[in-house]
């Protein structure tokens, strides 16, 4: 069989909608991770926010990214996933636009009297709302448009592409912050959502018939994360988690901000920071599946959280491009082996009949860490750098890996629940 023909029988393997879904997670990753990589620089360097306050304002956005979903799944469910895709696109090619027109000096006298502060709150609000249907209703579409035989499949394209993006989103926010600007980054992050949208309502058919699960009420959802909150066990597996993403997270603050205050103000630190981790995970995802999949769940996740903490390690050794580099691979490296072992885990914690719920709040460590580690992190860079001290950075960031790490070997020897021996294969 030639490629041409392998690559049309995966096609006509998957519903249609399955790849319009897909497609439009890939711009959407697009438009999110070009303008994330700009984020703090065009707050300090355009809208004149210390590097504390952008930090502060990346926790609000970063956080309720990941937050909301849990909420607006439920309204997804019900609205059905074509309509939640042109709630999504539409108000993320108007909260984006609006995020970059407050650098833009076209509109400097529409924004001369307000306060740019609170206002560009609401702007991020606005778009972290737009953006909380869009995991929901694509994870949705996977699980409806394939069967037990393609679900594997289907949900390794979902990853593949969202890591596609995470590439081609910050390559082309490089290019255009070289050209024209920090803030028309926005501005090409809003076309893509806008032409997703417009593909959304002239490609996208909801996908019906195939689902057997019932929508939760919004009541229900409240009453489920008291649930989730009263299980010892998971909460924290669960923190200590959010501790093991808030030093990736930095990829995306102390990254930026490092690089072109101490190493070159024209580095692109936009290819840094994707091509070292997404590219990462694209080239040696399957390899390092291959290499740890019969080590038990709980030895693949603490091997992977040491492993992801050399990231400032390497880093702090001799801060310099390929140092940086070589540190976000080593991160993407610890991800690879312990994220496919994460829900596995979790259903492992979960009580009996209580496995999808749990699932449901799988993103919640990252929306703790964007919430508490974007707002440290930037105060951390902005201390560090006023007292002429910027390797302070390091050894912080270094002691919240080992602290992950050691929390998760304590966790695994104390709380964790007993394993089987994974079969060799």
């Amino acid at each position: 069989m030639t490629l041409s023909q392998r690559l049309k029988a995966v096609y006509e393997m998957f519903h249609r909608s399955f790849w319009v879904g897909n497609g439009m997670e890939l711009f959407e990753r697009l438009a999110y991770y070009g303008q994330q990589i700009v984020f703090v620089i065009y707050l300090r360097n355009n809208l004149g926010f210390t590097e504390s306050q952008a930090g502060t304002l990346s926790g609000i956005f970063g956080g309720l990214i990941y937050l909301l979903p849990i909420l607006a799944g439920t309204l997804a469910d019900k609205w059905g996933f074509r309509r939640a895709f042109t709630i999504a696109f539409s108000t993320l090619a108007v909260g984006y636009f609006a995020i970059g027109s407050m650098g833009m000096s076209a509109f400097s006298g529409i924004y001369g009297g307000s306060a740019p502060y609170w206002l560009l709150v609401v702007f991020l609000v606005l778009t972290a709302f737009g953006g909380s249907f869009i995991k929901p209703s694509v994870l949705g579409t996977v699980a409806v448009t394939t069967t037990e035989r393609t679900k594997s499949l289907g949900f390794a394209v979902y990853y593949w592409l969202v890591n596609a993006g995470a590439i081609i989103g910050p390559t082309i926010a490089s290019f255009v912050c070289d050209r024209f600007g920090n803030q028309y980054v926005y501005l090409v992050s809003s076309l893509s959502c806008l032409a997703m949208l417009c593909v959304n309502l002239a490609f996208y058919k909801e996908p019906g018939g195939t689902s057997t699960e019932v929508a939760e009420s919004m009541g229900k959802k409240f009453g489920n994360l008291f649930v989730v909150l009263g299980n010892f066990r998971f909460m924290i597996f669960l923190l200590i988690y959010a501790l093991y993403w808030i030093p990736f997270w930095q990829e995306f603050i102390v990254v930026p901000y490092y690089i072109t205050d101490y190493i070159d103000k024209n580095a692109p630190y936009q290819l840094v920071q994707s091509w070292g981790g997404a590219g990462a995970i694209i080239l040696f995802q399957l390899p390092v599946n291959r290499l740890t999949k019969n080590l038990p769940t709980s030895t693949a996740i603490l091997i992977g959280f040491a492993v992801s903490s050399l990231i400032w390690v390497i880093i702090g050794i001799h801060p310099s491009i390929p140092m940086f580099v070589a540190g976000i691979v080593a991160f993407s490296i610890g991800e690879m082996i312990q994220a496919p072992r994460y829900y596995e885990y979790i259903s492992t914690i979960a009580p009996p009949g209580q496995q999808g719920l749990f699932q449901g709040y799988a993103f919640l460590p990252i929306a703790i860490s964007r919430f508490l580690g974007d707002p440290v992190g930037g105060w951390l860079y902005q201390t560090s750098k006023a007292l002429g001290k910027p390797e302070y950075v390091w050894f912080a960031l270094i002691a919240t890996g080992v602290a992950a790490t050691l929390l998760m070997y304590c966790y695994n020897r104390f709380l964790a629940p007993e394993e089987q021996p994974r079969a060799a294969s």
